[in-house]
């Protein structure tokens, strides 16, 4: 009768389990037909066959040598490029394993956790998911111009050290989207609020990955911060479209400031140049003013010296050359006879004409000298004459 017999287990009409030992009997000698033993005492079957508890002992340590084996292969494992495989021996942590084949003391010694150390998570700040999903209690935010700003940002990392994320933290991302926001609330506290808006971002995300990173390593998570990521950075919008009305005032006031100062550029220069011309002619009047005074000087101590050798003929010098100074500026000169009612005119203007024509053309020059020799020319340079002598 075998196992798979439909009968088996029913003796004589009896309902009742079957006999143990008929089974191991028959578990015994389905083994021994597999691995080929026979019956010693040349084959007599029913004089050389063993009793039944011999039979069962050797069964159930087969089994159990079985069952071993299988215990022992289940401690091999297989860790992959980029993890790491966590030992623990009752609960207790015992070694960190790198990658390839593995072995441990099978379960309930001791079981390994697969960690995957190569992998980038990211957890996300003021938003969940989608930027515009977002989660105002984590978004807003204080700068320190007492302003409110709406800030989305996400932070990834990866495990530097798999056995303090696993048991030195109960919850470590909840732990590090704590710490993130505790880090950027810190930077944009202490910061204005265009400065995160505008020219500053970059360097707000620098700062609070500095800070995150200090605060994760006080907890000892076994994190390492590979970026923080500014997402969104805007004013709540209760009050866009004030913000936006401050905004454009403050860019017409620097393109004022622009004009201003390009008109500055423009105007400056040209007043600092002309006043250094103004400064330069003023020099140059100056000095030709001092050189001037000086010669006048030094030529009136030159005339005092002659005028004191010789005073008659240096102060009759000093005339004519006074005369001709005057009257070479002059193109005509009335003269008024003393003994006499006449005014006489001397057209001098003409007379240098005609002097100068007559060196070029004598045809030209005759009217000129007629016109000048009537006997009133005479008489006046005459007069004048007389009354050099009188002054004298």
């Amino acid at each position: 009768m075998g196992l798979n017999d439909p009968q088996w287990g029913k003796n004589k009409g009896d309902s009742g389990p079957p006999d143990l030992d008929d089974v191991l009997r028959n578990v015994n000698k389905k083994i021994n037909n597999i691995f080929g033993q026979k019956k010693s005492g040349g084959g007599d079957e029913g004089s050389n066959t063993q009793g039944p508890k011999q039979q069962s002992g050797g069964s159930i340590a087969l089994i159990l040598g079985l069952l071993v084996v299988v215990w022992l292969a289940s401690g091999f494992y297989i860790v992959d490029e980029g993890h790491r495989g966590v030992v623990l021996r009752f609960g207790q942590y015992t070694d960190t394993t790198p990658a390839g084949l593995r072995w441990h003391l099978p379960y309930p010694i001791e079981k390994v956790e697969i960690v995957n150390v190569s992998q980038v998570r990211t957890v996300e700040i003021g938003y969940r998911n989608n930027v515009r999903s977002k989660v105002l209690r984590e978004s807003l935010m204080l700068t320190d111009d007492e302003n409110i700003i709406d800030i989305q940002f996400a932070v990834q990392y990866i495990l530097n050290n798999p056995e303090s994320f696993l048991f030195k933290n109960r919850n470590p991302e909840e732990a590090v989207l704590q710490a993130a926001e505790t880090a950027i609330r810190q930077v944009i506290g202490k910061s204005k609020m265009d400065y995160v808006l505008y020219e500053g971002r970059e360097q707000v995300a620098a700062n609070a990955t500095q800070l995150m990173q200090k605060i994760l390593d006080r907890y000892a998570i076994g994190i390492s911060i590979s970026k923080v990521t500014m997402q969104n950075a805007q004013p709540p919008e209760q009050v866009q479209a004030a913000f936006d009305d401050a905004v454009k005032a403050g860019q017409d006031r620097e393109r004022q400031k622009n004009e201003g100062q390009a008109y500055a550029n423009d105007v400056i220069p040209r007043a600092v140049g002309n006043a250094a011309r103004l400064i330069q002619e003023s020099e140059g009047y100056k000095q030709r003013v001092i050189v001037s005074a000086e010669g006048d000087a030094s030529r009136f101590e030159q005339i005092l010296v002659e005028y004191s050798k010789a005073p008659k003929v240096t102060r009759e010098r000093l005339y004519l050359d006074m005369m001709q100074q005057v009257l070479s500026n002059t193109s005509k000169i009335l003269v008024d006879q003393k003994n006499g009612n006449n005014l006489l005119y001397l057209p001098l203007d003409k007379l240098i004409n005609m002097s100068g024509s007559t060196s070029v053309s004598p045809v030209t020059a005759q009217p000129m000298v007629q016109e000048a020799a009537p006997d009133s020319g005479m008489r006046a340079r005459e007069s004048f004459r007389s009354r050099e002598r009188e002054i004298r």
